[in-house]
């Protein structure tokens, strides 16, 4: 059995991040992961350009059931570090808006800085290597598809549900319920909404359609861009307020973010009497959704001047406009969420160094944690902040 100082389950950002900074402090640091090459998930972020921080982090734009548990780790490691890192390595960046930090090339450039930074820790990654059993006793003794292995820290880097397809599993909340942890519900994050109801036709018929609009959901509140889909809805937006969506809640979509709707009406019937209601808001909306919202508010009134419209029906497709009531049935599920909302416990691990308080060395960092950001960098950057607050001291 080949001892090592430290083991990391997973060679994702939060994983690479852990092994650079322990390895760095002359850890013997080894890193197993199932899949067939490190940091998948990183190459797949951004669209391949990969969203690797913001410009603004606070514990505001993340989720948990304990909101302040990841104040310390964000605190001490924050975004500055990692563009200092990134700049280090003469990688070129952008930004886009509300403060993302985007790759100007590709997402490889900031797997490829992970992978030498860990090259440069004497850190050993081992792919294709499936975990078979874990052992309770000190040190951790682990035994997989390429051998048994020790450590007397055990670095849970597993990642969430999301994105099966690239290898996504269960496994980090195994290990924790293992050792007797608790996992929060789990539930798809940052993940286009799906309808069932007439909707689903409207969704589909405008499929491809974007408009900036506002989305609320009890008390979150996102303005960004809004993408119809032929089995929904999905963009930034969507995304966003899907973290805070129940199943069976109902969420609030403004059309005209940057209208009053009811006073434009009324000004628009001033101004153009004999203009059809259509004609006028294909000004401020795209052609093809006006005719949908027609059919569903004003079918009556579509031949109907302006001019002979009641003020008082103005002010209800208006408000129609400003809070069009919806009811996803759901949503697309881990197959195309961002992130998994829930995980394991935040209130039994250390905030400071992510070490559990119900087995000594062990340690669980970035996704498999309770812990959910915002769509925009903010994952990232947890995971950059929580691997580098354990690696600090496994």
């Amino acid at each position: 059995m080949k001892p090592y100082d430290v083991i990391i389950i997973g060679a994702g950002a939060s994983g690479l991040m852990c092994a650079r900074v322990a390895g760095a402090r002359g850890r013997r640091v080894l890193v197993l992961d199932k899949s067939n090459k490190a940091g998948k998930k990183i190459l797949l972020s951004g669209g391949g350009r990969c969203n690797f921080t913001n410009l603004d982090v606070s514990a505001n734009n993340y989720l948990g059931d304990n909101p302040h548990f990841c104040k310390s780790a964000l605190s001490r490691f924050t975004q500055w570090d990692f563009i200092s890192m990134v700049a280090s390595h003469g990688i070129p960046w952008h930004e886009r808006d509300h403060g993302q930090l985007f790759c100007d090339d590709s997402a490889k450039a900031i797997l490829a800085m992970l992978l030498e930074e860990c090259r440069s820790a004497g850190v050993e990654i081992r792919t294709g290597c499936s975990i078979e059993q874990i052992s309770h006793q000190q040190p951790f003794q682990l035994t997989t598809s390429q051998g048994s292995f020790s450590a007397s820290s055990l670095v849970v880097a597993t990642g969430g549900l999301s994105f099966p397809t690239m290898g996504a599993s269960g496994f980090g909340y195994e290990i924790a319920r293992q050792f007797g942890h608790q996992v929060t519900d789990t539930r798809a994050g940052l993940v286009p909404f799906t309808f069932s109801d007439q909707l689903k036709g409207l969704c589909e018929r405008l499929s491809g359609t974007a408009i900036p609009a506002t989305l609320t959901c009890g008390q979150a509140r996102f303005t960004e861009a809004l993408l119809f889909t032929h089995r929904g809805m999905s963009g930034p937006a969507v995304l966003q307020i899907s973290n805070y969506w129940q199943p069976g809640q109902r969420v609030t979509l403004d059309l005209l973010p940057s209208e009053e709707a009811p006073a434009l009406l009324r000004g628009l019937k001033q101004e153009h009497p004999k203009s059809l209601l259509r004609t006028l808001l294909a000004r401020h909306l795209p052609k093809a959704l006006v005719a949908e919202l027609e059919g569903l508010w004003w079918s009556e009134l579509g031949e109907t001047p302006m001019a002979q419209i009641p003020d008082r029906r103005l002010q209800q497709i208006g408000e129609q406009l400003n809070g069009w009531s919806l009811k996803p049935s759901g949503t697309e599920g881990y197959r195309t969420a961002e992130v998994t909302l829930g995980g394991v416990n935040s209130n039994e691990l250390s905030s400071k160094t992510m070490e559990s308080q119900r087995q000594p060395g062990l340690y669980f960092i970035g996704e498999v944690v309770d812990v959910t950001g915002w769509l925009g960098g903010y994952n990232f950057q947890w995971a950059w902040a929580s691997g580098h607050a354990a690696g600090e001291v496994v």
